[in-house]
């Protein structure tokens, strides 16, 4: 069977969520399949591992004069006049070819343009949800990431239950693990959250929480660093910081490569993700395989992921997360605690198995079993 791939996200320097997950089921795919071809297709030359590829695997590069539209334009382009077109394609983002070949399947990891329109510009609003409409009427099956997002695909959009298959989202175990450094990266003790610094992450109430425990606790020496790139609602942010006076003790460091969030994640005393919508929430995942507390949103995927190995709060009560960071931080056995309880509800996810059970939803629709 020949599995064409959409690898256009894969390949982007700088990697989020959708582009992690395209990567690193490309690279799974490598290692457990070599009864089937592949083809990567790419707006760009592969670089670095995805570039590596064994003689199963090859690269179709399809260039495309605008800098968006590739999947819809120029790979239905390929889907449609191409001199060999795949058995089945994957596309691992949100969207499929106007044309397609015999077969198409494609994951949606979430909706959460329809629960917080209002942060969304109503260009991609519009973008997004003739998207969803075109996969439901065309895509043979849709994968999803958490039963929540299932659920709520088929609730919003009427999709048969039938036609979505979930299959968790993994993490890197050959970064995130426990380990132990001579030096610490920081002279502080920290509180740490790991995603863009926006609305829907609930970043402003995270900071005035943080704000509130402080003016408790003063004695405490705990700073809170933010790792990720500033988003819609984040003058918000600063404008809390400046009200708390925390400007010495709320660092955000920005986009950092993703070696160096390990090291961030095993030094961390807590990690908070105050995420007011998630289809999976991976930096839960890799906290947790480094030995760090998880708090954590009571909402959406965020129990079914975290499972018992988290203390929950409402994302939208600044006092409950205050509550919560002062439960971790002030009692070393709730600390000790959650750290195990992490350490073993992380085995359940990997990129491997995530691959496996992807690879076995192509395999099924190939076979007409699906």
């Amino acid at each position: 069977m020949l599995i064409g791939i959409d690898a256009s996200r894969a390949n982007k320097p700088r990697k989020t969520g959708v582009e992690w997950y395209s990567y690193h089921l490309i690279e799974e795919f490598k290692k457990i399949d070599r009864n089937n071809h592949y083809f990567l297709y790419t707006n760009k030359p592969l670089t670095n591992e995805l570039a590596r590829c064994p003689s199963n695997f090859e690269e179709q590069m399809l260039r495309w004069p605008l800098p968006r539209l590739w999947t819809l334009g120029r790979l239905s382009l390929e889907m449609k006049f191409g001199r060999r077109t795949p058995d089945v394609l994957f596309v691992p983002a949100h969207t499929i070819p106007f044309f397609n070949p015999k077969r198409v399947v494609v994951t949606v990891h979430d909706i959460g343009f329809e629960h917080f329109s209002s942060l969304y510009p109503w260009a991609d609003k519009l973008y997004h949800r003739f998207s969803i409409q075109f996969i439901k009427r065309f895509a043979d099956k849709i994968i999803t990431v958490s039963n929540f997002s299932k659920r709520d695909l088929v609730e919003t959009y009427k999709i048969p239950a039938e036609k979505i298959a979930v299959v968790y989202n993994g993490y890197d175990e050959s970064f995130y693990k426990i380990t132990n450094y001579g030096l610490r990266i920081t002279d502080y003790k920290y509180i740490l959250f790991i995603g863009r610094l926006e609305e829907k992450k609930n970043v402003a109430r995270l900071v005035e929480a943080f704000g509130i425990f402080k003016r408790k606790h003063q004695a405490d020496k705990h700073k809170l660093v933010l790792i990720g790139r500033p988003g819609f609602g984040f003058e918000c942010v600063q404008k809390i910081i400046d009200e708390f006076g925390l400007q010495n003790v709320v660092i955000m460091l920005g986009w950092i490569e993703e070696k160096e969030l390990s090291n961030y994640l095993n030094q961390a005393d807590l990690f908070v993700f105050p995420s007011l919508f998630e289809g999976f929430g991976i930096p839960i995942l890799q906290a947790m395989a480094c030995g760090c507390p998880v708090i954590c949103s009571n909402t959406t995927s965020l129990p079914e992921i975290s499972g018992e190995a988290a203390l929950m709060f409402d994302p939208q009560k600044v006092e409950n997360i205050a509550s919560r960071m002062e439960q971790v931080l002030l009692n070393p056995e709730v600390s000790e605690s959650l750290r195990e309880k992490g350490l073993r509800q992380v085995q359940n996810f990997s990129w491997r198995k995530c691959a496996e059970q992807t690879l076995e939803v192509i395999q099924d629709i190939q076979m007409g079993t699906e």
